[in-house]
């Protein structure tokens, strides 16, 4: 299969020309030239998930390098549980924050992780990762990518807006990861990462690629676990689900729609978005207005610019096709804390921040429907905010237990590519 840019400026590239470039040469993002049909076994409720993966993703490596290699990648990368947790009879929570760094990021940076490191096999150049992080998702690059050969990270992540645990996370390696606090926003470190990739002097120097969401081998493996809960669901209950999910670069709902393209037992999709109005305003309005990003207490979601909405945009070009298969709904603290409570009091579960942004929307817009509520992160990574509402400790996973004991390392910088990479 063969991979076009959004912006259809370029050649289209194979699955591991993607991989390595991250993002397009023509600015844009790479994207599949057709959503393949799931086959009947990537929908058979019984089969593991490291299988499943490969039935799903096989088609998109089909002729690629990385073909021979992909049975094992999955196992390697998805060796975490995947469940579904009932809320109500009709409701199930999505597990996604089993992985090392109780997030869903892991997903996608495990196998891109060890896609690359095979794709370096041979190469004499080192190859650099860039990554922006609003919090998640470069504690999940870093630990992925951790003691790779032939491949070195860099992550930026704003200086006052990640969580303190989240902040250990990123800044608890060493050897070929680096950690850079940037005086900013989410959107500021998106703008450094962005003007690497476009600066002909930067890729003389480097030979960089990108682990955010942008790199099509991170998103591919996201629509792997909606088959997955989809396929569980309708087994389950006999009824197709609607599926919620927290959104802030927008990729995790991608991996959504391109899952129900191919075939997957989803009936609507619905996203929710923190006070960062960007989305639901541009779907309401039809003018996109990119904006700086504002704190929240679901900060993995304090995007003002999302990237991955080209990604949608490219599958939904018509106008009236985008507002009738996308919908967007924004949350506010004040509501992501009671519905923490409510939930809590109600059934037991904690829910992290975002989570409880998915669980406001899925009551608000469709309280009566067969639904898939979609875990974002663990919500020991919030405990600060989560402990107060609930009353009591949040146990720790072991994984991410090991993380914060580790010693903290990172540089300080204002946001400019010349700090980064001067």
């Amino acid at each position: 299969m063969r991979f076009p840019s959004t912006r259809g400026g370029c050649e289209p590239a194979s699955a591991s020309e993607a991989l390595r470039t991250g993002l397009a040469p023509d600015g844009g993002l790479f994207v599949p030239e057709l959503l393949p049909a799931l086959s009947p076994a990537a929908l058979d409720p019984a089969l593991p998930y490291p299988e499943r993966a490969r039935e799903v993703l096989a088609p998109f490596f089909e002729g690629d390098e990385l073909e021979p290699d992909l049975p094992e990648l999955c196992r390697e990368a998805f060796d975490f549980p995947v469940p579904l947790t009932r809320l109500s009879d009709r409701v199930r929570i999505l597990e996604l924050f089993h992985g090392p760094t109780a997030a869903f990021k892991d997903f996608g940076a495990c196998f891109l992780a060890r896609a690359l490191e095979r794709l370096q096999s041979g190469e004499k150049t080192p190859l650099t990762i860039l990554v922006a992080t609003s919090g998640d998702t470069g504690g999940a690059v870093a630990a992925a990518f951790h003691g790779r050969t032939g491949i070195s990270v860099r992550v930026l992540f704003p200086e006052d807006g990640v969580s303190e645990r989240q902040r250990k996370q990123l800044t608890c390696w060493d050897g070929n990861v680096a950690s850079y606090a940037v005086r900013g926003t989410f959107d500021d470190c998106q703008r450094v990462v962005k003007e690497a990739f476009r600066s002909p002097e930067i890729s003389r120097r480097f030979r960089l690629s990108s682990a955010n969401s942008i790199n099509l081998g991170r998103l591919l493996p996201q629509t792997v676990y909606y088959v997955h809960a989809s396929a569980l669901f309708l087994a389950e209950t006999g009824e197709k689900p609607a599926l919620v999910i927290p959104s802030g670069n927008v990729g995790n709902a991608v991996g959504a729609y391109w899952a129900r393209a191919m075939g997957a037992p989803i009936a609507r999709i619905a996203l929710a978005v923190n006070a960062n109005r960007v989305l639901p305003d541009f779907l309401t309005e039809g003018i996109y207005r990119p904006r700086p990003s504002v704190r929240t207490l679901a900060n993995a979601m304090d995007v003002g610019d999302p990237s991955n909405l080209e990604r949608l945009r490219f599958l939904f070009p018509e106008r009236e096709t985008l507002e009738r298969e996308v919908s967007a709904r924004s949350v506010t603290d004040g509501e992501i804390r009671d519905t923490i409570r409510r939930v809590f009091e109600g059934s037991g579960l904690v829910l992290c921040p975002h989570t409880a942004c998915a669980e406001y929307v899925r009551e608000r817009r469709m309280p009566e429907a067969p639904s898939i509520v979609v875990a974002t992160a663990h919500p020991a990574k919030f405990e600060t905010v989560v402990e107060p509402l609930i009353g009591q400790a949040v146990p720790v996973p072991p994984a991410l237990a090991a993380l914060l004991d580790a010693p903290s390392r990172h540089e300080t910088i204002e946001p400019r590519l010349e700090e980064l990479l001067g």
